[in-house]
C-alpha cells in the first residue's frame, strides 16, 4: 500500500505580506493588520514579531509592545480574498484533494501526484516557488505521511521555509517536541500534562495508553495515538466536506448591523463560489458571531430549497443578523462569518418557469468565468466595496509607558 503524502502550505503572516507587497513603501517595516484604536491584531510582520507581538493579541497591547516606527495598516479583505483564490487556483494545478482551512492554508494529498509532478517534496518546492512567481507573497510547507505532521512541519518550517518529514520518521520527527503541539491541548490540558510529568510528545508516547485514558479520558487515547504518528484523518476536499464556510476578524468591533451586512454579504459570495465549485448545493444556513468579549453566538436557518446562489444565502444570514438586531442584543462584534451546511448534489436544473432561478445560475456561471480569467475581486456588489476601502495607513508614535 502507497504511504500517503501529505501536504500543509500556510502563507507567511499573509494579511501584512500583501500589504507589503501591494505598497513598496511597508517593505522591511514592522506592520500591523488591524483597527487603530481599538480590536485585535489580525496579522503582524516578522519585522515585528521580535517585540513580542502576535496575531489575536489586543492592538493596545500590541502597540505598547511595537517599535517606533510601526505601521497600523487597516484591513483589506477583499485583497486577501482575491489573493486566496489565486492561491488555490496553484494547488488545484496538482491535485484535486484539497482541504481548505482558512484563506491562507490548505491541506493537500499528493499522494497520487507523483507520477505527473514528482516526489512530495518536489512538489511542495514547485508550489512555493510559483506562489513566490505569480504572487509575490511567502509560503511554508510541511511534507508527511499525516495531517497532524504535515502541520507541526510548517510550523517549524516558518517563515518561508520548507520541512519535510519522510515515512516511518513521523514519530522521532515528533519526539523531542513540546506536548502543548499536539491537536487538542490548549493552555488548560498543557498544563494538566506537565503536572502528570509529561513535557513532550515521547513522554506521551512512551506513557501506557491506559493510564493516559484512565486520567484523561477519551482526550488521552487521542493524543496517544498522535504522539506515536498515528492520524488516519484523510484530506477532505470541499466535496466531502459536511459544510463549507467563510469568516473574517475584523480590525475594530463592529457595532451595528450595517458595518456587519457588508462583510456578510462578501463572505455568502466567497460560500457560494466554494459550493459551485465543489459541485454542491445547500440547504442550511449558519450566522456566526463572537462578541468583543469572546461569546460565540450561531443562528441557523433551513432553506426551502437547497442553493448555490450567493444572494440567496447572504438574503438568509441578513435575515438572521436583523433577528439579532430586533431582539436588541447585537452588541459589538470582533468576527462574523457565513457557512452554508446540509450539502447534496444538486438533483434538478431549474424548472421551465423558474426564471429567477435560471437568470441567477446564468449569471453566476458569468461572474464565476470573470473571476476565473480576472481575479474574484473583478466584479463585486457596491456594498462589498465597503469592506475594501483602500490602505489607510497610522505611523503609530511612540509613547512613555
Amino acid at each position: 500500500m502507497t504511504e500517503r503524502a501529505i501536504l500543509h502550505v500556510d502563507m507567511d503572516a499573509f494579511y501584512a505580506s500583501v500589504e507589503q507587497r501591494d505598497d513598496p513603501a511597508l517593505r522591511g517595516r514592522p506592520v500591523i493588520v488591524g483597527g487603530r484604536h481599538r480590536g485585535v491584531v489580525l496579522a503582524a510582520s516578522y519585522e515585528v514579531r521580535p517585540y513580542g507581538v502576535r496575531s489575536a493579541m489586543p492592538m493596545a497591547q500590541a502597540l505598547r509592545l511595537a517599535p517606533r516606527d510601526v505601521v497600523v495598516v487597516r484591513p483589506r479583505f477583499a485583497a486577501y480574498v482575491a489573493a486566496s483564490e489565486r492561491l488555490h487556483e496553484i494547488f488545484a494545478s496538482v491535485t484535486d484533494l484539497i482541504e481548505p482551512l482558512s484563506l491562507d492554508e490548505a491541506f493537500l494529498d499528493v499522494t497520487g501526484s507523483r507520477a505527473l509532478f514528482g516526489e512530495p517534496e518536489a512538489i511542495a518546492r514547485t508550489l512555493r516557488q510559483r506562489i513566490r512567481d505569480e504572487l509575490q507573497l511567502p509560503a511554508s510547507a510541511g511534507v508527511a505521511p499525516v495531517k497532524f505532521a504535515a502541520k507541526v512541519a510548517s510550523d517549524l518550517a516558518k517563515p518561508d521555509g520548507l520541512r519535510t518529514v519522510a515515512p516511518g520518521g513521523v514519530r522521532a520527527f515528533l519526539a523531542p517536541l513540546s506536548v502543548a503541539r499536539l491537536w487538542g491541548v490548549g493552555a488548560r490540558t498543557h498544563e494538566r500534562l506537565r503536572a502528570l510529568g509529561l513535557e513532550t510528545i515521547d513522554d506521551v508516547a512512551r506513557r501506557d495508553r491506559g493510564a493516559l485514558v484512565e486520567t484523561l479520558g477519551p482526550l488521552g487515547a487521542h493524543l496517544h495515538d498522535l504522539a506515536h504518528g498515528v492520524d488516519p484523518r484523510p484530506v477532505r476536499p470541499d466535496r466531502d466536506a459536511r459544510s463549507i464556510g467563510a469568516e473574517d476578524t475584523f480590525g475594530e468591533d463592529l457595532s451595528t448591523r450595517e458595518e456587519i451586512l457588508p462583510h456578510l454579504h462578501a463572505q455568502a459570495l466567497r460560500v457560494a463560489r466554494r459550493l459551485r465549485r465543489a459541485g454542491r448545493v445547500a440547504r442550511t444556513v449558519v450566522l456566526k458571531l463572537k462578541t468583543a468579549d469572546f461569546e460565540l453566538r450561531t443562528r441557523r436557518t433551513t432553506l426551502r430549497a437547497a442553493t448555490d446562489d450567493g444572494q440567496q444565502l447572504y438574503d438568509a444570514v441578513a435575515a438572521l443578523l436583523a433577528r439579532e438586531d430586533a431582539a436588541g442584543v447585537l452588541v459589538p462584534m470582533r468576527l462574523a462569518g457565513v457557512s452554508a451546511g446540509s450539502l447534496e448534489a444538486p438533483t434538478v436544473q431549474p424548472g421551465l418557469f423558474d426564471g429567477g432561478a435560471r437568470r441567477a445560475a446564468k449569471l453566476n456561471g458569468a461572474l464565476d468565468a470573470i473571476a476565473d480569467r480576472f481575479g474574484v475581486g473583478a466584479v463585486r456588489p457596491a456594498d462589498v466595496l465597503e469592506t475594501d476601502r483602500g490602505t489607510l495607513r497610522d505611523e503609530v508614535l511612540r509613547r512613555d509607558h
